[in-house]
């Protein structure tokens, strides 16, 4: 599908860049998404739901299980899903 614009060639290919710029965006964060890591520490886990540390840790509040050992923590990307599905509503 082509729109076309009667306006200036210039703000076409703004309109054009801003477009293109959110579509591979949304197609990184995606990709992003679906190729996480089964054991992910607790930045990556944040940066896999979309939240702030401090939230995370609110959710560890709620219930969110994390694995530690030797002061290394992972989490799980069942356990994430799964959490946020039992707690959605």
């Amino acid at each position: 599908m082509k729109i076309e614009f009667d306006a200036i060639p210039m703000l076409e290919e703004q309109i054009e860049a801003v477009v293109l710029n959110t579509t591979e965006k949304a197609i990184e964060k995606y990709h992003k998404k679906n190729t996480a890591k089964e054991w992910m520490s607790i930045k990556e886990a944040c940066e896999y739901i979309g939240i702030s540390f401090n939230s995370f840790c609110k959710l560890r509040n709620l219930g969110l299980k994390v694995c530690e050992i030797n002061a290394i923590k992972r989490v799980s990307k069942k356990e994430i899903d799964s959490f946020l599905e039992k707690n959605s509503y």
